[in-house]
């Protein structure tokens, strides 16, 4: 009796032990080094990738779409379409499972595709409708859009709902309408595009991409001197 309670006591010890042991190692040491490496070589990463706009303040991440709306007539209208405000760069179309109080400038419950059928009735129509509008929104006294020249990531979201980068095709599109909307000549506006037009990942991989968050706040800048 006595050596079957001891085996017991040990077992139990031997158990807190390792309890205490790998709680220590995966719980605490583990998370520290990871975190200590994150920041020491990636903190910008680390961090969230947060974008500052010209006084330091964080306005989004550079992973994360957002939407360029108008104030709603009245923000208790839940029912009241968002107009999008045309100053700006406008992003993918969000297309998400569901809304939510918290994160209002997308209106996304849960990250996911809508998994449409491309002879999908509802589908179709929406695109339809957005490029009827892709087409109205940035037709300028100068500049007319041609329906052919609205590229599909301007109606279509992505696999995710939160692509955070348009193509290049989409941002320069948009330029005359982003010129005359802030007075500015569309040669500054074409160069700003330009100066946020990444290229594809070491030459090769994926497409070349503009991010519409990072394109957005060096405009607002350039409104500020102006």
């Amino acid at each position: 009796m006595n050596t079957s309670v001891g085996t017991t006591a040990r077992l139990i010890g031997a158990g807190l032990r390792a309890l205490l042991v790998l709680t220590l190692v995966c719980g605490v040491l583990y998370p520290l080094a990871v975190t200590g490496v994150a920041q020491a070589l990636f903190p910008d990463r680390a961090n969230g990738s947060e974008i500052k706009d010209a006084s330091g303040r964080v306005v989004g991440s550079s992973l994360v779409g957002q939407r360029y709306d108008l104030p709603k007539k009245d923000p208790e209208d839940k029912e009241e379409a968002a107009a999008p405000d045309l100053r700006w760069f406008q992003p993918r179309p969000s297309a998400g499972l569901g809304t939510n109080s918290i994160n209002t400038r997308y209106s996304l419950i849960v990250s996911g595709a809508t998994n449409k059928a491309g002879d999908n009735e509802d589908l179709v129509k929406a695109v339809t409708e957005a490029k009827e509008a892709v087409v109205a929104d940035n037709s300028t006294a100068g500049y007319r859009v041609r329906p052919e020249d609205v590229p599909a990531d301007a109606v279509t979201s992505s696999g995710s709902g939160l692509d955070p980068n348009i193509s290049p095709r989409y941002a320069a599109l948009q330029v005359h309408r982003v010129a005359e909307r802030n007075q500015l000549d569309v040669r500054q506006v074409e160069q700003l595009v330009a100066e946020h037009t990444q290229g594809r990942i070491l030459g090769f991989i994926g497409e070349p991409r503009v991010n519409v968050l990072e394109l957005n706040v060096a405009l607002k800048a350039l409104t500020a001197k102006g």
